[in-house]
């Protein structure tokens, strides 16, 4: 395989990873589309990294529907609870009890008794800093890389397979056009015996003009003549194989040709005059279905 490799539109990648007390994991799907289209899916609270997203995408794809998410699930085995004593409430309760306390109206207060008082023991904010936030988010963009890495793989395993496919329809065409301008050849014959047969079955014995029914080949067989189809089915396939050969974004390139090549067929079906060309006609038209249907696999 020569030129840029053959990129598909279908694939999957995925890669995880693990910052500090935070596991993630990428994935990323991709199926046809007409144009690049990303949709995406993280977390709350990282949604900012939307742009790195679609800059990521676009610098390794053209053409495909793709859907990219962020799983993130944070340890909590992995550290204690973050909680602290409101030593102004304990110096409020110590306060105010003092007097009981004195008057011998209570026992004095316990550490264990105070840490149940309402107030006392609470969940601390905690405040990352924005070095580690940082870090984590870069961490991040570190894996959505290698499952876009991953996926562009994928995609090209697929391209491989197509370019096998494409060449393979292309041999087909070849050799199917070849055999239908040997049978057009032998069509202006066929259609000759036919009109001499159809004149011998109405006028039996009646002479007639030679010259008239040969003016009746001749304007039969320029109807059915499909050399030109034939030339421009040539040509295409010269087109095709150089589009194939150089590789890379072709499949809108394709397409098109395929259009071009089902225009052709239909018309070489349509004035086939006898049974072998018609044949030879459908084909055609079945390799150019296979075609118009994997260049929509293409980027």
């Amino acid at each position: 395989m020569s030129g840029t490799p053959l990129s598909g539109m279908t694939g999957f990648g995925r890669a995880d990873g693990r910052f500090g007390d935070v596991a993630w994991v990428w994935e990323a799907r991709s199926v046809n589309g007409r144009n690049l289209d990303v949709k995406f899916r993280v977390p709350p609270g990282l949604e900012g990294l939307e742009p790195r997203i679609r800059e990521a995408c676009a610098k390794r794809f053209k053409r495909g529907s793709i859907q990219v998410s962020l799983a993130a699930k944070k340890d909590v085995t992995s550290t204690a609870p973050h909680l602290r004593v409101n030593h102004e409430v304990v110096a409020f309760y110590l306060g105010e009890g003092q007097a009981y306390v004195e008057a011998g109206r209570v026992a004095p207060p316990t550490w264990d008794g105070l840490l149940a008082l309402r107030g006392v023991v609470e969940t601390a904010d905690v405040v990352e800093a924005d070095e580690e936030k940082a870090q984590r988010e870069a961490a991040f963009v570190v894996g959505l890389e290698a499952a876009l890495d991953a996926l562009q793989e994928a995609r090209q395993t697929e391209g491989r397979a197509l370019h096998m496919l494409f060449t393979a329809i292309f041999d087909t065409v070849d050799g199917v056009s070849a055999a239908a301008a040997k049978a057009a050849l032998e069509q202006v014959h066929a259609i000759e015996q036919r009109v001499r047969n159809r004149v011998v079955e109405l006028l039996r014995e009646t002479p007639y003009d030679e010259s008239k029914l040969l003016q009746e080949v001749a304007s039969l067989a320029m109807k059915a003549d499909v050399r030109e189809e034939i030339d421009r089915l040539a040509a295409h396939l010269v087109d095709a194989r150089k589009l194939l050969a150089g590789g890379g974004e072709i499949g809108r390139k394709l397409e098109f040709l395929a259009q071009e090549f089902h225009r052709e067929s239909n018309t070489l079906t349509t004035k086939a005059a006898t049974i072998p060309l018609t044949r030879l006609g459908l084909d055609l038209k079945s390799a150019i279905d296979q075609l118009k249907e994997q260049s929509a696999n293409v980027e």
